[in-house]
């Protein structure tokens, strides 16, 4: 495989190839399809696709996030978006970068619950010293637990008007960072975003995290990133995983993939880089995440 090839690939993948995602079936099959994406590219530049890339059709002059308020394509590509998390198609998570919404498909889910979320998710978090959890975000999740799906506007008022908006999205994002709640819709003029927490706005995917090992998980994960991405160097793989589990875990679970031939070596230009063992016409693999309890 050479490296244009490999682009080219990638391309027609992450929709980048001038066929852009514009209904809710398109936007559903292409998450499904990848199963993650950020919603905005990133700097320095991170190897996985953005759902922003997809609607448009093109990684040309995409907007930063820090910029996509006042970008009309940006606004229309929210919108469906938000349509995929109200109807379950896709779920947020604040995993990679602040206020930069990562968008992991129904199926896959459960399998990133195992990585970062917690097994038992109806304790509620304590703030302290050795806490990931500030009291604002303890508070907020016992608002939310109560009367959620609620508003952030409903949840500033109640937790007190002093609390300024930065501080509150301070705290949702400490408890959307371990999966403890998600955004659920959002209504322009009407409240603005919408919290759930998550063990009740998903109770199947939930269960079906908390009974997974963190090696199952990983290792579909690892095969589903490298679906995506076609081939990727060993430290593209310890890259994006490190941001959830120690990147020795990562390195492991290459290995035993390897050894088990789920994974094999291609070399693209001149590097040597990871991919999906091809199949065999006579012998027929299994869809890996599919095939995980």
């Amino acid at each position: 495989m050479t490296d244009p090839e490999l682009h080219q690939l990638r391309l027609a993948k992450w929709r980048l190839d001038g066929q852009p995602i514009r209904t809710i079936e398109e936007a559903r099959a292409f998450i499904e399809s990848v199963g993650f994406c950020l919603m905005y590219p990133v700097r320095p530049a991170m190897l996985v696709p953005t759902f922003i890339g997809a609607f448009v059709g093109s990684d040309d002059r995409l907007p930063a996030r820090q910029h996509a308020f006042s970008d009309p394509r940006a606004v229309q590509a929210t919108d469906l978006m938000v349509r995929l998390l109200r109807e379950q198609g896709a779920y947020e998570a604040n995993l990679v970068e602040e206020n930069n919404a990562f968008l992991i498909a129904a199926s896959v889910f459960p399998y990133f619950y195992v990585l970062v979320g917690e097994r038992n998710p109806k304790l509620a978090p304590r703030a302290g010293p050795r806490s990931p959890y500030s009291q604002l975000a303890c508070d907020a999740f016992e608002l939310i637990s109560r009367h959620g799906p609620i508003s952030k506007q409903k949840l500033q008022d109640a937790l007190g008007k002093a609390i300024s908006v930065p501080a509150l999205n301070k705290a949702l994002g400490e408890l959307s960072s371990r999966l403890r709640i998600t955004r659920v819709d959002y209504k322009a003029g009407g409240g603005g975003s919408y919290w759930d927490v998550l063990y009740r706005w998903a109770p199947d995917a939930v269960r079906q995290g908390i009974g997974l090992s963190v090696q199952q998980a990983l290792s579909a994960l690892l095969s589903k990133y490298l679906d995506c991405v076609i081939a990727a160097e060993r430290s593209d793989l310890e890259s994006f995983f490190g941001n959830f589990v120690a990147r020795s875990r990562v390195k492991e679970a290459v290995n035993a993939l390897l050894t088990a031939r789920e994974l094999s070596f291609v070399h693209v230009g001149g590097k040597t880089m990871l991919q999906i063992t091809p199949e065999r016409e006579s012998t027929p693999r299994p869809q890996r995440l599919a095939s995980q309890p």
